[in-house]
């Protein structure tokens, strides 16, 4: 995917380290196209507990002293993109990588740095197994809760203070406490339901049955379609939502899921494209597949794929089209 250069990094005791990261040259996006974006970045990695480094200096390109507005910022560009990395920092660097794609069509990629902390999840998926009704158990999750809202409010305000000009987290757990993290927020904090949202509503879909709303479906893990993020934004924009009923969620996507932790990506493609079956013979549109787990299972040429949406698309698309907006002002 990505042919990084470390172009500088500081170290010392007790403290995290701060990478200053170029891309050098992006050689192929997943075979489907040749970029040679040079891209301004910079990726932080935060220490285990969660603190974010304080920015000593760092090395960047393509930054025009003209408009750099602090010098003590990691990035001064106006348009820099502040990332919030998520549960995974393989879907981190995908979604990097559709940045860095969408934004070769029309051409640089805008500057961004990356807060990523993925350590700060490890204990929720076990605590996920536990009968939720045993009141010690709620109050566990409560505190688990509350700590990763407040790790990821610290990464939200090290980015405003690294010249980020809007705020991204390319992760769908994450958006479960989304009104949390942006409470306070001094900058605009796009949010992965609204623009996949408004991408379906400028799209002008036709209702795939006579005298009905236009259906849009969504597939997820269990938390993500219990936080209903997904639901409340494509509702507000005017469309019927279909969820996979309980035993489609039992027998076939919580299965899906399972076999691709396993590794088992054929069982779960198999059950991938039941899941999306079942979802079109209800009528809808399109489909939302708001899981990393179910990126990347279905073949370039399966129609089903035609059918599906990753919405981490809508979310760089956004990202761009914010980042130009500034450009030409």
């Amino acid at each position: 995917m990505f042919d990084w250069g470390i172009a500088m990094s500081f170290h010392k005791p007790s403290s995290p380290q701060i990478f200053g990261v170029v891309n050098k040259k992006i050689t192929q996006y997943r075979t489907r196209s040749n970029l040679s974006t040079l891209v301004s970045s910079v990726l932080v990695q935060t220490n285990p507990g969660g603190d974010s480094p304080e920015p000593n200096k760092i090395f960047h390109s393509n930054i025009a002293p003209s408009r750099c507005k602090n010098p003590n910022h990691l990035l001064s560009q106006p348009n820099t993109i502040g990332i919030i990395g998520g549960v995974s920092t393989f879907s981190t660097l995908i979604f990097l990588e559709k940045l860095v794609r969408w934004s070769s069509k029309s051409g640089e990629c805008p500057p961004f740095v990356v807060c990523s902390d993925p350590a700060s999840y490890l204990e929720l998926p076990r605590l996920g197994s536990y009968h939720s009704s045993d009141s010690k158990i709620v109050e566990i999750q409560s505190n688990m809760n509350r700590l990763v809202v407040e790790n990821l409010q610290r990464k939200r305000a090290f980015l405003e203070k690294s010249g980020a000009g809007c705020v991204v987290m390319p992760c769908h757990l994450s958006h479960v406490w989304y009104r949390e993290i942006s409470e306070g927020c001094s900058l605009p904090f796009l949010h992965v339901g609204e623009c996949v949202a408004r991408e379906l509503r400028e799209a002008e879909l036709k209702p795939v049955e006579i005298g009905c709303n236009v259906r849009i479906g969504v597939l997820a893990n269990n938390p993500t379609l219990m936080a209903g993020f997904y639901q409340d934004k494509l509702q507000e924009q005017g469309f019927e939502v279909v969820l996979p009923d309980r035993a489609t969620m039992e027998h076939i996507v919580n299965p899906a899921i399972q076999a691709v932790n396993i590794r088992d990506f054929k069982g779960a493609r198999n059950l991938l494209k039941i899941a999306v079956q079942v979802l079109l013979v209800s009528g809808v549109n399109t489909v939302i597949l708001a899981s990393n787990e179910m990126q990347g299972l279905l073949p370039h040429n399966d129609p089903l794929l035609k059918k599906c949406i990753d919405p981490m698309d809508a979310l760089a698309r956004s990202t761009i089209k914010w980042a130009k907006s500034l450009e030409n002002d």
